[in-house]
């Protein structure tokens, strides 16, 4: 009979049920992927156990005890608002960011690829002296509420002013950059710190600024160390510590150089779903981005060893 019973359950499924199935079991595999490793693991803990003393004491008849956890679970769904606001704003945050759910054209940026050398130079520059740094680069969420916290800027990126920013005991050096596209839009950024108990004691405050900012928004953030001159690179609530200048120079190519451009006109949406554009001439390869920002950065290293050994060479004449 229990056989028959199963039988004649699973001949009532739909396709539509499946896929409805599906579709839930992922998003609840998202939202745990989401709020794994924060607080909210501890919070969702401290909710099931009171449910669970809900449905015991109804079972046990302790009648006050059942009352205090009814309502407590009845006001619950207001507190949890107010008590999961930061990772109810995060998952926002993420589905906001999907790339589904924005239109875009075809056509590449390029205007920050020079900006790279640059970045790249102050970060290895400032790692060799030991000087702290922090570097927001900002993609595709906003970061106004984290620029009104420092020294408005809005100036084209040079090697030399990030050398200066950073430079101890100057009134910028205290807080992280904002870059955005090829400007620093601000200095002296103040950046959340992480909730995350589950990273190494060994990283201070300026690792923990820089993790939690990456939890907050889909932003790249170079970190170099104060004490180890190690360079880090933090994004989507992780760090890799330690990277080489090769290494960042590629991701900064694959992840901030070309960039999809956002359009809001419906008229270039609907060109885009019927149309094939071919790509212009004058658009590159991030292949090529790549080639090109190293070979400049390989003639300044060439220029600076050539200028050390001309100096060495002059100190080595006057002794004779």
């Amino acid at each position: 009979m229990g056989l028959d019973k199963l039988v004649f359950l699973l001949s009532t499924i739909r396709i539509t049920d499946v896929i409805d199935i599906f579709i839930v079991s992922f998003m609840f595999y998202k939202l745990f992927a989401l709020i794994r490793g924060t607080r909210a693991t501890q919070l969702i803990k401290g909710i099931l156990f009171i449910f669970i003393g809900s449905k015991l004491s109804e079972f046990f008849k302790l009648y006050t005890i059942s009352w205090i956890l009814n309502n407590a679970v009845t006001v619950g769904f207001i507190a949890i608002l107010i008590v999961f606001q930061p990772e109810l704003r995060r998952i926002l945050e993420h589905i906001g960011n999907n790339k589904l759910l924005k239109p875009v054209n075809f056509e590449e940026s390029r205007s920050n690829a020079n900006v790279i050398e640059e970045i790249v130079k102050a970060t290895y520059s400032l790692a060799g002296k030991k000087i702290g740094a922090l570097m927001v680069l900002e993609r595709k969420t906003g970061l106004r509420d984290i620029i009104e916290t420092g020294i408005s800027l809005n100036s084209d990126i040079s090697y030399e002013l990030l050398m200066n920013i950073f430079i101890p005991n100057t009134p910028l050096h205290d807080g992280a950059v904002v870059i955005s596209n090829d400007h620093i839009i601000a200095a002296s950024c103040f950046l959340p710190l992480t909730d995350n108990k589950q990273i190494s004691m060994e990283l201070g405050t300026r690792h923990r600024a820089g993790i939690g900012i990456s939890e907050k928004s889909d932003a790249i953030v170079i970190v170099v160390s104060e004490e180890t001159g190690y360079v880090s690179i933090c994004e989507k609530s992780k760090i890799n510590r330690n990277v080489s200048k090769e290494y960042l120079l590629n991701y900064l190519v694959e992840n901030f150089v070309v960039e999809e451009k956002n359009t809001n006109s419906f008229k270039e949406i609907f060109q885009n779903l019927f149309e094939n554009k071919e790509i212009s001439k004058e658009s590159v390869t991030k292949e090529e981005l790549k080639e090109e920002v190293k070979k400049e950065i390989i003639d300044d290293i060439k220029e600076e060893v050539s200028e050390i050994v001309e100096n060495q060479g002059d100190k080595v004449v006057k002794k004779d």
